[in-house]
């Protein structure tokens, strides 16, 4: 049952990407945010989103809430219509789309001997974070976790690894060891600490525990490497802001938990510059 279901899903987002093609860009993003505003939720829990959304603003009233829930569906939708014209993303055109804060740290990352581990979260469209740091001529290996969907993932893949970063590593115990493989290297590493793990340990995130990834930390005390934050917001003409931070150099006393501690407070102030643009979906704190 669970395989008709998603080839049927599978079929009807091929349908959605070649009536994307046909729209182009703009019609594209404009259909495809209105249609996940409304559709969106019968796919998410909505309990999930409002509690989750809660969790980072107790104070604030439900049409505060629901405006993010819906600024999220909409940013959802675009980022799927956006698939479709990763190519256009990826090419010289990307200059018409993209303004680039601290170009100068990836150079100097370039020309370093020294790979680094570059942070970040499910901010807007995401993938352009990494295809990016690859297009600015790092060596990176991009984890990813694979859809549910069987018939769906393939073809995710291969728009990940031809537009976005050629190295995509799948998460989970296999994929640690390809990336260790690969920092030994020289090829950094980019990955999303916000996703809920199933290996991983209790961190606070907007002072509630929640189970959260350890690579950066582990990188940190077996190599000695650089964190670099990056974060991504979408402005309201549809073009984008990437931000690339100052790479953070942790004390050798710090322990893994306190590493991971200071990253998820990294990132809720992420998360607080724009809460709309937050995939706030992900049963983080399950």
């Amino acid at each position: 049952m669970k395989l008709l279901k998603y080839f049927f899903q599978f079929l009807f987002i091929s349908f959605l990407l070649i009536i994307f093609r046909i729209l182009g860009l703009k019609l594209s993003r404009i259909l495809a945010s209105n249609f996940f505003l409304m559709c969106g939720p019968l796919f998410r829990s909505k309990k999930i989103i409002e509690k989750n959304i809660s969790k980072a603003f107790l104070s604030k009233d439900q049409n505060f809430k629901k405006n993010i829930a819906n600024n999220m569906w909409k940013s959802y939708g675009k980022i799927l219509a956006e698939y479709v014209y990763l190519k256009k993303f990826r090419q010289n055109e990307s200059k018409k789309f993209l303004e680039i804060k601290g170009q100068e740290i990836l150079e100097k990352i370039k020309t370093s001997n020294d790979p680094v581990i570059f942070v970040s979260g499910h901010f807007d469209n995401f993938e352009l974070m990494a295809m990016h740091i690859e297009k600015s001529g790092i060596d990176l290996a991009a984890i990813y976790r694979p859809l549910n969907n069987i018939f769906l993932n393939p073809l995710m893949e291969k728009i990940r690894k031809k537009y976005i970063c050629l190295k995509q590593v799948k998460k989970g115990v296999s994929g640690v060891k390809e990336i260790v493989k690969y920092f030994k290297s020289g090829t950094s590493i980019a990955l999303m600490i916000d996703q809920r793990v199933s290996q991983g340990i209790k961190s606070s995130l907007f002072n509630k525990e929640a189970l959260t990834t350890t690579i950066p930390a582990q990188f940190v005390k077996k190599f000695n490497c650089k964190i670099v934050p990056i974060y991504i917001e979408r402005n309201d003409d549809d073009k984008f802001m990437l931000e690339i931070m100052d790479p953070i150099k942790f004390e050798n006393d710090k322990t893994i938990e306190n590493i991971t501690l200071e990253l998820n407070q990294l990132l809720e102030k992420m998360i607080y510059r724009n809460p709309y643009q937050w995939i706030w979906s992900h049963n983080r704190w399950k």
